[in-house]
């Protein structure tokens, strides 16, 4: 990270600098705010306020966009309180082991990675279902439920839909996991838990799923027909059809939704025809999506 140090004491800046630089970090060091004003972009600022206290809210407004670390002598509204109000991240108390500055830095280095990721993902998610319309409303619905779906695309824009309309954190667990049980009942209870792959369930482990789903806010999804559901099911469709506007499948999405969805419909012989597949590729298929073909 590109850090620079505002500090008039000229031996602690250095110290600073030198231990900051063994870490991998570029530093540079000035010793007044007018300096640190040269429009030279930092992912960190550690502002002293030893150093005029008029000149340090000028430092904050040109570094807006960098992680703002005040290094204070006391604590008061001018040294603390004001700058924080003015946009400055946190504060480290003087005098302080570099161990404690380190950590604070990569806390939030951690933090703007994670917002810079979570912000793309949030794009993503929004472009990728876009051209879903859900009719369901959020307010009164009583989990846990069961959505039931042709498409898989469908069933997650509704669980990502319902958690952020309630604003709570989505866990997303795949029963194709192997220690998804273990894996839900980590989950904390303010949390949103989405299974999907409801299919691959083994009859051992359906009581110990039904007591963790009967704790937890759950939403399970299912693109194959599940019987004698004892939650309420949702059926979100897409009109019957595989594609929808400005989509194309790909040819193993494409196998993949034709087996889900048929496959108790037609006995092997007549769905690997339909697919101009062989029988023994259709089992290979099976095997590859983790789908159970239940008698």
């Amino acid at each position: 990270m590109k850090i620079l140090i505002v500090e008039n004491e000229i031996y602690l800046a250095q110290s600073i600098a030198s231990k900051l630089s063994e870490e991998g970090h570029v530093c540079d060091m000035t010793s007044s705010a007018k300096d640190a004003l040269k429009g030279v972009p930092y992912d960190v600022v550690l502002l002293s306020t030893s150093i005029n206290i008029q000149d340090i809210n000028p430092v904050i407004d040109a570094y807006k966009n960098a992680v703002i670390i005040l290094m204070v002598s006391y604590i008061s509204n001018d040294t603390v309180s004001k700058p924080l109000a003015a946009g400055a991240k946190d504060y480290i108390i003087k005098p302080f082991m570099i161990e404690e500055l380190i950590r604070k830095i990569e806390h939030y280095q951690d933090y703007e990675r994670l917002k810079h990721q979570n912000s793309t993902y949030k794009k993503y998610l929004q472009h990728n279902f876009e051209s879903i319309k859900l009719e369901q409303s959020f307010d009164n619905l009583e989990l846990p439920i069961l959505l039931s779906s042709n498409l898989q695309k469908y069933s997650d824009a509704f669980a990502f839909a319902y958690a952020e309309h309630h604003n709570k954190p989505l866990h997303f667990i795949s029963m194709a996991t192997p220690k998804a049980l273990n894996e839900i009942s980590k989950v904390p209870a303010s949390s949103v838990v989405y299974i999907t792959d409801l299919h691959l369930i083994k009859k051992p482990d359906r009581e110990p799923l039904r007591e963790l789903i009967m704790a937890r806010d759950t939403i399970l999804a299912s693109t194959d027909k599940v019987d004698d559901c004892e939650f309420n099911v949702i059926e979100i469709q897409s009109d019957k059809h595989i594609l929808e506007d400005g989509d194309i499948l790909p040819i193993e999405e494409y196998v993949k939704y034709v087996v889900l969805n048929y496959q108790h419909k037609f006995p092997d012989t007549e769905l690997s025809k339909k697919l101009g597949i062989s029988r023994k590729s259709l089992w290979e298929k099976r095997k590859k999506y983790g789908i159970v073909k239940k008698k």
